[in-house]
């Protein structure tokens, strides 16, 4: 599979077989770019930062651009993930954030992630896209009694300080009320954040962009990107289009040689997904699933899981390190067996898809949407760019009208180099086997 610390570009991908592609027909391909074109904003990506990027340069600027999608649209991340809609990217929590910074910059950021839930809520019922949402929100498993502590702190802290959207849940509550959990020592539930179809969202933008005007080049991944006389000349396999402004929206699908203001800036993380067969009604008591609300544990290596609408259950966590092991049917049988030890009397259950893909972290576990000069790029959702991914193209429109986004670290300071870039997979292997040891230890 394409390894972006490997390989020279994702030219030539299929789409992942993932359940989500079994739920819709892919419409036909868009042409590819040929000749030269010219355009003000070129856009190198066509997930959904990309294209929500596109859709608001159009809709609120009345900016031209043009959107260059290395396969189709749907072929990366955008239509791999878990369909988790949450109010938060990266890794750091809000406590976390205070301390990093102070407690004024944590409620602005607090402020961005809740807009992001409401902007892509919005965004599904003004487009009418049909892509399944689920009940609302968000549980947040503790797998020990340190991570349950630490939790009722967090609930304390959001309560504290943002006034409302956060509740504390005993493990026996969370028991009775969500899911007979074999691992839970209680909860956090945060009242926003929802599930649904990610292929059909990002279907549904597509749709969106192609309404406003503008021009989406499916199978035409960037091969060079030249910069000269304040221009950018991005030149793909039969064509070439030429830029005042460039957004760059692969995120973990970007090589890693690709442009300086990114390169060895962020590390591409395997994830790995399982959908089990639909589960039957006595399947469903047995198991004590009574929510469709999207759920992750506390662990370092996280797991993260929700009942789809058709009763199946998606399980994912962390796959491979390297991209050349990313298709070993192993790392599919581990989420089998943490989500038998979730639900012990689902171990019959029969795993029907299996699929992987990248994301991507930064050095300091935010994501950064940062724009200078003419170039803008969004990198680092962390796994959880399914609704920030909204805003964040939302803010690059604003950037590159010339506009100014808040004052915060996600839209002031540019990704931080990676220190050791080259060895930056043995690092990660490393860290796995660190994250292991202190999950299974607590």
């Amino acid at each position: 599979m394409y390894d972006p610390l490997i390989n020279a570009n994702p030219a030539g991908q299929p789409q992942a077989n993932s359940y989500w592609a079994s739920t819709i027909e892919l419409p036909a391909l868009l042409p590819s770019l040929t000749g030269t074109q010219r355009t003000q904003v070129a856009i190198i990506g066509g997930g959904y930062t990309g294209l929500m990027t596109a859709y608001y340069l159009a809709s609120e600027f009345n900016i031209d651009c043009h959107v260059l999608e290395a396969n189709r649209v749907g072929f990366g991340a955008s239509a791999r993930n878990a369909g988790f809609v949450l109010k938060g990217s990266g890794r750091l929590g809000y406590a976390d954030m205070a301390k990093r910074w102070d407690l004024a910059t944590a409620k602005g950021i607090y402020q961005e992630f809740s807009e992001a839930v409401s902007r892509v809520d919005g965004l599904i019922k003004q487009h009418s896209i049909d892509c399944e949402p689920q009940e609302q929100g968000y549980l947040k498993v503790a797998h020990n009694a340190k991570a349950m502590e630490k939790l009722k702190g967090a609930s304390e802290f959001i309560l504290k300080h943002f006034g409302d959207g956060a509740e504390f849940i005993s493990g026996q509550d969370f028991c009775e009320r969500y899911m007979n959990h074999g691992q839970a020592f209680g909860a956090l539930r945060l009242k926003d954040g929802f599930g649904l179809n990610p292929l059909k969202l990002l279907l549904g933008y597509k749709d969106a962009v192609l309404s406003q005007g503008v021009t989406i080049s499916e199978q035409s991944c960037v091969l060079d990107w030249i910069e000269e006389n304040g221009q950018h000349r991005l030149i793909t396999d039969k064509g070439e289009l030429i830029a005042d402004q460039v957004i760059c929206a692969g995120n973990a699908y970007t090589p890693k040689h690709f442009n300086p203001r990114i390169d060895n800036k962020f590390l591409p993380i395997l994830s790995n997904v399982i959908v089990t067969e639909p589960l039957s009604a006595d399947e469903l008591i047995s198991a004590g699933l009574k929510t469709h609300q999207v759920t992750m544990d506390t662990r370092i290596l996280k797991y993260y899981y929700r009942l789809l609408p058709d009763n199946r259950i998606l399980f994912g966590g962390r796959g491979a390190v390297w991209g050349k092991d990313g298709a070993n049917p192993i790392y599919g049988q581990r989420l089998k067996q943490a989500l038998d030890k979730c639900f012990p009397t689902l171990k019959h259950k029969a795993v029907a898809y299996n699929w992987t893909g990248w994301i991507a972290a930064a050095m300091d576990d935010m994501p950064h949407v940062y724009g200078k000069d003419g170039v803008g790029y969004s990198l680092g959702y962390c796994g959880a760019g399914v609704s920030f991914s909204a805003q964040a193209g939302f803010r690059l429109a604003q950037m590159m009208a010339g506009k100014t986004a808040p004052a915060l670290p996600l839209y002031q300071a540019p990704l931080p180099v990676m220190p050791f870039a080259q060895a930056r997979r043995l690092g990660q292997w490393g860290y796995y086997h660190y994250g292991w040891l202190k999950d299974k230890l607590g």
